[in-house]
């Protein structure tokens, strides 16, 4: 092709709560006039920033032009729940195990961790927004602690260490006596996320990387042996472009009607004041997923990743049109405040601070779209529920794929398929909805 036309722009409910705790940023750097540049990179997050960080290695010098559609850490990257996580953690099957090559799956992995933990060692990024505490699998019933046992399991089969734990170490860790056990497993990272974002745009900017923000691209035209990317404000051209937008790649005419428009929804308290955090006990720190994929994520985070707080997060809306509409959250948040309700008794009837829902993209096989579109105009997208991980290896893989390099990245997503075609509207949002609330009611207790 020689020219892509975006037909939507990233549309956000809610605020990017784990962002607006960490207070104001500087002023953005904006795109005023035409720019040249080497690479081109189009989004922000977790993916387009590990690809510019990727090319600064690559190619020491080059001039690397990132675009995001408005603040840095405001889009998904603020919207998640911050979980970096090493393990099979397959959102469409029954316990998270993968359905293909896990100890691949978790080599590389781990290969995103290790490149993250060093862009945060590079940029002196605050280590409490990159914290290796591990996580935990909940279960609340019989079930759902079969399920975990399954996955110990299977983890024992790949040489990997957990642990279980009973009633009281879940009360000890949490001050809930919600969960009848647990299954921890050391290898998750947990972000502060915005704050992990805002520190590696800032380390690559002191690098000369441009980062340009309310930047949002509207086309790409082929220009001679070059691209032209467009913007409200101004244009860079560039010999090489870099898709990072997740499932706006669909924005973009790129794969439609193969991707998963999907949202899901989180609450945060207000910081938790000294009585609240004498009747709530349990540690500082810690998150627990759910052993059902459906069922609800919990984290507690402290003073040194943006206060004393508790975030909720479940639900989830298929919405192709790439915007969840306000009844969405309404919906959602009163969900969540029955989920924390039941889960902190000592606390029930405490209003949460902030409210919002987070884009993510998944296809029906689980494959990515991290490979070359064009002469010039490479991928990193569709990161299946996992963008912190999978994201930051999409990322990687597309920068390396950008100037002929190869590594276990790139490996990984060379064998990857197309993602498969959907079924047709309505009966594709009806269809996934219906079975969505199904399965959030089979969750229920988790």
């Amino acid at each position: 092709m020689t020219s892509y036309r975006a037909t939507r722009r990233p549309v956000h409910q809610g605020p990017a709560a784990w962002n607006v705790i960490l207070g104001p940023q500087p002023g953005p750097q904006t795109l005023e006039a035409d720019r040249t540049a080497d690479f081109i990179v189009i989004g922000a997050g977790f993916a387009g920033l590990s690809a510019a960080r990727r090319l600064t290695q690559l190619q020491p010098g080059a001039r690397i032009a990132v675009l995001e559609a408005g603040r840095v850490a405001e889009g998904a990257a603020g919207r998640n729940s911050g979980f970096m996580i090493d393990l099979p953690h397959d959102l469409q099957s029954e316990d998270y195990a993968g359905a293909g090559d896990d100890r691949r799956m978790i080599e590389v992995n781990r290969h995103a961790i290790r490149f993250a933990a060093d862009a945060v060692e590079a940029y002196g990024i605050d280590k409490n927004y990159f914290d290796r505490a591990g996580k935990v699998n909940g279960a609340v019933s019989a079930a759902a602690e079969a399920h975990n046992r399954s996955y110990a399991r299977h983890l024992e089969t790949l040489g990997e260490s957990c642990e279980m734990l009973d009633a009281q170490a879940m009360r000890e860790m949490t001050g809930s006596g919600h969960y009848r056990s647990g299954l921890y497993s050391p290898g998750t990272v947990m972000l502060q996320p915005a704050g992990y974002i805002r520190g590696l745009a800032k380390g690559l900017r002191a690098g000369g990387v441009d980062i340009y923000e309310g930047a949002a691209c509207t086309r790409i035209d082929r220009v001679g042996a070059d691209w032209q990317v467009q913007t409200d404000h101004g244009r860079i051209t560039a010999p090489r472009v870099i898709l990072t937008v997740n499932g706006h790649l669909e924005s973009f005419g790129i794969e439609k009607g193969r991707l998963l428009q999907l949202f899901l929804f989180a609450v945060m308290t207000p910081v938790l004041d000294a009585d609240a955090l004498g009747r709530l006990g349990g540690q500082p720190r810690w998150g627990i997923t759910p052993s059902d994929p459906m069922g609800t994520t919990v984290r507690r985070i402290d003073s040194g990743q943006g206060g004393n707080r508790i975030v909720v997060r479940t639900c989830a809306a298929l919405r192709p049109g790439m915007r969840a509409a306000p009844k969405d959250v309404t919906r959602a948040a009163r969900v969540m405040q029955a989920k924390f309700d039941q889960r902190f008794p000592q606390l029930a009837g405490l209003r949460m601070e902030h409210a919002w829902a987070g884009h993510l993209c998944l296809s029906l096989n689980g494959v990515s779209v991290t490979r070359q579109l064009d002469e010039g105009v490479f991928s990193g997208c569709v990161q299946n529920g996992l963008g912190t991980a999978r994201g930051t290896l999409a990322g990687i893989a597309a920068a390396e794929m950008a100037v002929g390099d190869a590594s276990c990245a790139t490996q990984y997503f060379a064998g990857e398929s197309r993602p498969k075609r959907l079924p047709p509207q309505p009966f594709q949002q009806i269809g996934a909805n219906a079975l969505l609330r199904i399965k959030e009611w089979r969750a229920r207790e988790e």
